[in-house]
């Protein structure tokens, strides 16, 4: 397992992604070739769960899952691969867009593979994971709604949501038993305004932010969209558009670390299977809206 260190000068003076002509260059926090990143807080560090581009690829055929961390926003780790498809059985392909949570010790890795969703198990935020089941824990197609982009949410009462999905308007969420692999009733289908995939929830001020990649941008889902409600279930008040990553397929966690908000996302180029995380601070209004966030330009 290859583990590296990384040197990046954020807020200052961050690495600058190297984009084509037609996207303009971001903050890039971590290496080339990493996409969808789910951002937590571990005992006061950042941890970034993101799927793992392939170089030269057509196709998002990606085969296994890094975690990258850090204390201060400026030195990153690279933990090296922590769950991948030789760790399953029953899938074979497509791992997508994770995300993790810790409860009472244990951290839940829950991935995509091949339209199916699964839950791993580890003492550490760095794994290495275990299948905790041994089977898909949503099955492939269930409710109808394509079975990928995991999200998982444990609000203040102590429930456990896991929302995912790939359906137009259409989002599938089912509650977790405290065990965090077992299924707690039969799984909901939402209808949350444009939403197309890469659902992520947070909670601020007795809000509960839904974000999401929408059906409406012009280059594919560049369009980072919201909408808020009073539950975890809805109902939903579109809000309108968080972030254009002027690429193909824009994907992101909205994070809270040392008192300040973050926008983590990747972009596309110069192929939609070359991807790079970047970061944005993020700011709400005094209404709890979210300030339209403008990617930040080259430096000259």
């Amino acid at each position: 397992m290859k583990r590296q260190s990384i040197r990046l000068s954020f807020p200052f003076a961050l690495l600058l992604c190297l984009a084509p002509a037609h996207v303009p260059a971001q903050h890039q926090i971590l290496p080339d070739f990493q996409a969808d990143p789910s951002a937590r807080v571990f005992n006061g560090r950042l941890y970034i769960y993101p799927s793992h581009d392939v170089a030269g690829s057509k196709d998002w055929d990606m085969v296994d899952w890094h975690v990258f961390s850090t204390g201060d926003m400026v030195h990153w780790k690279d933990h090296g691969v922590i769950f991948s498809l030789k760790d399953i059985t029953w899938a074979v392909k497509h791992a997508w867009a994770p995300d993790c949570i810790e409860r009472n010790g244990k951290y839940y890795f829950y991935f995509p593979a091949d339209d199916q969703i699964g839950v791993a198990v580890s003492r550490s935020p760095t794994g290495p994971f275990e299948d905790a089941l041994g089977k898909p824990l949503i099955a492939r197609n269930e409710a109808g709604i394509r079975s990928i982009d995991p999200a998982v949410f444990i609000d203040d009462d102590g429930q456990a949501y896991l929302y995912f999905g790939n359906s137009s308007g259409r989002l599938a969420v089912v509650k977790l038993k405290a065990d965090m692999i077992t299924r707690d009733g039969p799984i909901q289908v939402l209808d949350l305004p444009n939403y197309h995939e890469g659902i992520w929830v947070h909670k601020q001020n007795g809000r509960y932010y839904f974000s999401y990649p929408s059906n409406r941008g012009d280059m594919i889902a560049n369009l980072m969209e919201y909408s808020i409600a009073k539950g975890p279930l809805g109902p939903f008040d579109y809000k309108g558009v968080i972030l254009d990553n002027r690429s193909r397929n824009v994907h992101g966690s909205i994070t809270e670390f040392k008192g300040k908000s973050y926008l983590f996302y990747h972009v596309a180029g110069p192929s939609a299977y070359e991807r790079r995380v970047c970061v944005e601070p993020l700011y709400y209004n005094p209404d709890g809206t979210i300030k339209l966030i403008r990617m930040s330009p080259a430096k000259k």
